[in-house]
């Protein structure tokens, strides 16, 4: 898995985008390379949400707060 742009090293990684697709759960990828690499698999429809911000979805799942999500729980509560 990794460098999925050069064909020799591609099949681990379309094979994880396979089985991700094929899963019956919540599919996030998160990151501009995982991003490029569900399309270049031709399963990125089958993902539930993709974004190309991996470092700000890591530090959503890990509880921190984002300035940007931040103006909006305000913006609701108001």
């Amino acid at each position: 898995m990794g460098v999925f742009e050069t064909p020799e090293f591609s099949k681990g990684t379309f094979n994880l985008a396979k089985v991700i697709a094929d899963s019956k759960g919540t599919k996030i990828i998160g990151g501009g390379d995982s991003a490029a690499a569900a399309e270049q698999s031709g399963f990125a429809d089958k993902m539930t949400h993709i974004s190309t911000g991996g470092g700000a979805s890591l530090e959503y799942l890990q509880g921190d707060k984002l300035p940007g999500l931040e103006v909006l729980r305000f913006k609701v509560r108001s």
